[in-house]
């Protein structure tokens, strides 16, 4: 399971989950995902990846919450950082 989770992490997670993820940038993190192409179905799928991959529980709340990459990276990151 890895430590922590880096924006490489999450573009590599999401070109798996989309089969592209050109639209992800260090400069787009907090932008949300509507406004870079991505529909709640995507982001379910990419929470999904992230479960098996990292081994975490993302409760259904939490999933809701993550608006925007950055979201993602910070709850992965905190989580990782609890266990």
């Amino acid at each position: 399971m890895p430590a922590t989770m880096t924006f490489d992490d999450l573009k590599a997670v999401m070109s798996r989950c989309t089969g592209d993820a050109e639209e992800l940038t260090p400069d787009n993190l907090g932008t949300a995902f509507t406004d870079i192409g991505y529909d709640s179905l995507a982001v379910l799928e990419i929470a999904s990846q992230i479960q098996r991959e990292y081994g975490l529980q993302i409760p259904d709340e939490a999933i809701e919450g993550m608006n925007a990459p950055q979201d993602v990276i910070d709850y992965v990151n905190a989580s990782l950082s609890a266990v």
